[in-house]
């Protein structure tokens, strides 16, 4: 039986078979005995996306008392759930995105927990997924940026929409009442230059 560790772009997490190509913690959420969530969805506002393969090491998932890892299906997905590159395991490209977002939000020598303190307010509201209006409009948003419509996920790429699924993407078009998933600071950090790697499937 699947272990509930799967994170959608909402930032739900859920039990599926599908396997994901990023990992990531938002601290320590499970039970190790039982290898079960807590009711809280967070215990840090340092929410960090992860390579799945790190120097060899192997660990059984929720198995202990440390962070609790969680799946993606791809870095646009994490993203839009609120997540960012983890500087340990990723470092350059945390690098990368951390200068994209000074630049594409104006601010200079930005300090980690200054950006966690900043996708943490954009991520949520009252412990549910924050949703913002369009930037711009949906044409013109940068390439990872992902959308919601009538609580379906959709990724924007090479000037199209794909439906967003645990397995992968699907062409589909959307309508002008989306609403952006992606925190707003995070899609400044795509407009200045920052790509999301997208799942295979992308490439439709």
């Amino acid at each position: 039986m699947p272990l509930q560790n799967r994170v959608t772009p909402t930032g739900d997490i859920v039990a599926t078979d599908h396997r994901g190509t990023f990992t990531g913690n938002r601290g320590i959420i499970h039970d190790s005995a039982t290898r079960t969530l807590l009711k809280k969805r967070w215990s840090s506002p340092a929410w960090l996306t992860c390579v799945c393969e790190f120097r060899g090491r192997r660990r059984m998932v929720m198995s202990r008392q440390s962070w609790t890892e969680l799946f993606f299906l791809d870095e646009a997905t994490a993203f839009a759930a609120g997540h960012r590159p983890c500087f340990y395991c990723r470092r350059e490209d945390a690098k990368r995105f951390r200068a994209a977002w000074e630049q594409g939000n104006g601010v200079s020598d930005a300090k980690v927990k200054a950006m966690d303190a900043v996708l943490h307010a954009e991520r949520l509201d009252r412990g549910s997924k924050r949703l913002h209006p369009l930037p711009v409009p949906l044409g013109e948003l940068p390439d990872g940026t992902m959308v919601q419509v009538d609580g379906e996920s959709y990724l924007v790429t090479d000037g199209k929409t794909l439906r967003w699924s645990f397995g992968g993407y699907s062409r589909a078009d959307v309508s002008s009442q989306a609403m952006l998933l992606t925190p707003p600071s995070t899609v400044r950090a795509f407009r200045a230059g920052y790509r999301p790697v997208l799942h295979p499937s992308a490439a439709l």
